[in-house]
């Protein structure tokens, strides 16, 4: 199978970035986003208009925000699911697991579907280091290997369809986990009078290590408050997903603390 014709659905934060990276890598790459074209540094002369995206669409990555994004860019507004050429749908978006498995009903049979969230914030987007949590079989995995190569640089392939993403919304349910207890430990050094950087350091090398504490300088979100439409509020659809896919009779109770510790969190200054 030749990997040409590949659109990325969602161009923001995270996906223009990583069409950026597959440009780079040299392969025929084009994206589509609801914002003005105006707007995107990167990519500007690889953005198409919905008619065209559709024409020259093979395979589609989709990076929308959510599920009723997903659900425009697959079958509403834009409806590139009815692409005439189009042969592999890749979900990069975090999404809840049951609506992933469940679109295998939804989809023609001879579209291929992969689940392929990623992992790393926007820096490892940018800088081509992203992790991918895949779904699908082996040959489906190894025929489109070089799209994950150029974006990325760890590679988790968890099992068939659907596996990606269930490991994607359990790995995020621990970052919001992070991002939680990280700032309420820095709110309660504050109020100690310890410093801001000398205790990341300490972090880093301690027992508390975790991925926000490290990378909080570098992490464009770290310091930011809860916003319906920025990424500290993906962070409770994403534990929103988790919970959708949760074992019966799970005892949801910490991740529900986690999600409401989340929304209450407001700017933090740089200390």
């Amino acid at each position: 199978m030749e990997l040409t014709g590949i659109g990325v659905a969602g161009c923001g934060r995270m996906g223009e970035p990583m069409l950026a990276a597959l440009l780079r890598a040299g392969f025929l790459a084009f994206g589509f986003d609801v914002r003005p074209y105006k707007e995107f540094e990167l990519v500007k002369g690889n953005m198409l208009g919905p008619q065209e995206f559709s024409q020259n669409l093979r395979t589609l990555i989709s990076v929308v925000r959510d599920i009723p994004q997903t659900e425009d860019v697959l079958f509403g507004a834009q409806g590139f699911i009815y692409s005439p050429n189009l042969q592999t749908v890749i979900l990069s978006s975090t999404l809840s697991p049951r609506y992933v498995r469940d679109l295998r009903n939804r989809v023609p049979d001879h579209i291929t579907l992969i689940d392929a969230p990623m992992s790393g914030a926007a820096i490892a987007a940018e800088e081509a280091r992203l992790s991918f949590m895949l779904g699908g079989t082996d040959d489906i995995l190894n025929t489109h290997q070089p799209l994950f190569d150029a974006m990325g640089t760890h590679f988790h392939r968890m099992g068939g369809y659907g596996a990606g993403m269930q490991a994607k919304v359990l790995n995020n349910l621990l970052a919001a986990s992070h991002t939680a207890m990280t700032r309420l430990v820095l709110d309660w050094a504050d109020q100690a009078g310890l410093d801001e950087g000398k205790l990341l350091d300490l972090i880093h090398t301690s027992s508390g290590q975790n991925w926000l504490a490290s990378g909080f300088d570098e992490i464009e979100f770290s310091r930011d408050g809860w916003e319906e439409d920025n990424t500290i509020g993906i962070l409770t659809k994403d534990v929103a997903s988790a919970l959708d896919a949760a074992p019966a009779r799970a005892d949801t109770t910490l991740p529900v603390t986690v999600q409401a510790a989340i929304r209450a969190l407001t700017t933090r200054q740089r200390k």
